[in-house]
């Protein structure tokens, strides 16, 4: 699978460069969201905007692995870049339920950054 990694102080974004999401390439996005979770990246943005087709729900599970990573260190998965295709692949298999869906990559790392001050006064409030 061909994909390009940004990585961030806060954050790291993953960008598919694939226009298929299949059950062959999604064993090694889920490998590659297992390693920067273990580098300590618990905010990770995934940047879908270049895949056109996916066939099958089941190859979107993958995603839940990415949500349920930085769910555990605390962090925040997004997706964004999502065509209509996937869109109604997601509605249907209902992912949208447990996985934070954007429109744009801006507001994918405008969301992070809201949640990470968030957790910040959060602490400043409890050691107060």
């Amino acid at each position: 699978m061909k994909f390009s990694t940004d990585k961030h102080e806060k954050y790291v974004v993953l960008k598919l460069d694939e226009p298929k999401f299949t059950n062959d390439n999604t064993p090694a996005l889920k490998s590659e969201f297992i390693l920067l979770n273990a580098e300590g990246y618990r905010n990770i943005v995934v940047d879908l905007s270049k895949v056109k087709e996916c066939a099958d729900s089941q190859d979107l599970s993958c995603l839940l692995v990415g949500d349920r990573l930085c769910k555990s260190a605390g962090g925040i998965f997004v997706v964004t870049g999502v065509s209509q295709a996937i869109a109604n692949i997601v509605k249907i298999s209902n992912i949208h339920q447990a996985v934070t869906f954007v429109n744009k990559l801006d507001e994918a790392t405008d969301l992070i950054f809201m949640e990470e001050i968030e957790k910040e006064l959060r602490g400043s409030v409890d050691k107060g």
